[in-house]
């Protein structure tokens, strides 16, 4: 028996016909090596194609590309090629970030659109910032844009007494720790966050381009000026253009992992829009 020739990263892989996994399924494995090898970034192709160079049929095909789409790896658009989604966003987790800083570095043009800036009393928010139930608030609600499409709706609430200059801030293209660094003198330096799955209400959703039902995240942050907490945040993201991405290594500290409660949904989620 001669031994078998090594296989290139590029270029189709026969697939195996008595193998037990179906064909649709081999081929979707071998589809998803080909896009991690950098294949298809110029278009990706079509259904004919495959059937050519797999020696499958159009059934096959298509099974394997619905598979790729609900992975968020191929858009299809009726009267359009399948092409490569590079639209998802990869975020990672265990540190500060800042999701204007994250986009443009990413490459994604980012915008916001300002539903509201002022001053506000919130007795819920303020007790998270460990604040009086009276204490004036400066709220912060957006709506995040990534090339131009929504990606996340995002309400930040601080304490007035140190984030009144942020009220003359136009928060259309500026991170929003780099103008409370500026303005306010306040470096946010910590923090934690929670994330859960969240099925938005009916005016996210339509800020956000959701279907009726289509799931989203939502992530509550702390974020402390040294022991202070200076910042409650609210964001509901899209899913399909949305990644958490974690590593971790040996010797790292383990997570801890607390009960999950039911993915909210939009009876159940606050009346004030989730950041």
């Amino acid at each position: 028996m001669t031994n078998p020739q090594p296989v290139a990263d590029h270029g189709p892989r026969p697939l195996d016909r008595r193998s037990p996994l179906p064909l649709w399924a081999q081929l979707f494995d071998d589809l998803r090596r080909r896009v991690a090898a950098g294949e298809f970034t110029e278009e990706f192709p079509a259904e004919h194609r495959l059937t050519g160079e797999y020696e499958v049929s159009r059934h096959t095909v298509r099974e394997a590309l619905r598979k790729l789409r609900a992975d968020g790896l191929v858009i299809a658009e009726r009267g359009r090629a399948s092409r490569l989604d590079t639209r998802r966003i990869q975020q990672p987790l265990g540190s500060l970030y800042s999701l204007y800083r994250d986009l443009e570095g990413q490459g994604v043009e980012q915008r916001s659109e300002v539903l509201r800036l002022e001053r506000t009393v919130d007795g819920t928010i303020a007790r998270h910032l460990g604040l009086g139930p009276d204490a004036p608030l400066i709220v912060l609600e957006r709506l995040r844009l990534a090339d131009g499409e929504p990606l996340a709706h995002d309400t930040a609430y601080l304490p007035a007494e140190i984030a009144e200059p942020l009220l003359a801030t136009d928060f259309g293209h500026t991170s929003l720790y780099g103008e409370l660094s500026r303005r306010c003198g306040v470096q946010v330096t910590g923090g934690r966050e929670r994330i859960q799955p969240f099925l938005p209400d009916i005016r996210q959703a339509w800020l956000l381009g959701l279907a009726d039902r289509e799931a989203a995240f939502a992530i509550e942050r702390m974020g402390r000026a040294g022991a202070r907490p200076v910042e409650w945040r609210e964001t509901v993201v899209r899913g399909d253009r949305f990644a958490f991405v974690a590593e971790w290594a040996d010797g790292t500290g383990a997570v801890a992992l607390s009960p999950a409660s039911p993915p909210a949904s939009s009876p159940a989620a606050p009346t004030r829009p989730s950041a």
